[in-house]
């Protein structure tokens, strides 16, 4: 079994406090950015109104550098939505409709 939890040492913060301070914090930046709206508004200028910026950030799950590691690998199989895919579908239709176009022109 996970031995995560069951140290005596550090116990976790319950999730109703972390979620309570998020939800404060989220509160304090939408307050203080509704407050720069209206000082540009009123004629400050951009760069003289001070944007507020996160001082709390709750914990992450997963291990940031491992994401990272992970997203990079080579192995990773690229999912059908993606980009890359639509893209490809793209070419060879395009592909497909040149040669069309070559063979009636012949």
């Amino acid at each position: 079994m996970s031995q995560r939890h069951r140290s005596q040492d550090v116990a976790p913060p319950p999730k109703m406090d972390l979620r309570a301070h998020a939800h404060n914090e989220r509160h304090r930046i939408n307050s203080e950015l509704q407050s720069v709206a209206a000082q540009v508004s009123a004629g400050y200028e951009p760069d003289e109104v001070h944007e507020p910026g996160r001082a709390w950030v709750p914990e992450h799950h997963r291990d940031a550098e491992k994401a990272i590691k992970k997203a990079s690998s080579p192995r990773r199989m690229r999912h059908w939505k993606m980009k890359e895919w639509k893209r490809r579908t793209t070419v060879r239709r395009a592909k497909a409709q040149a040669f069309r176009l070559a063979a009636d022109e012949a």
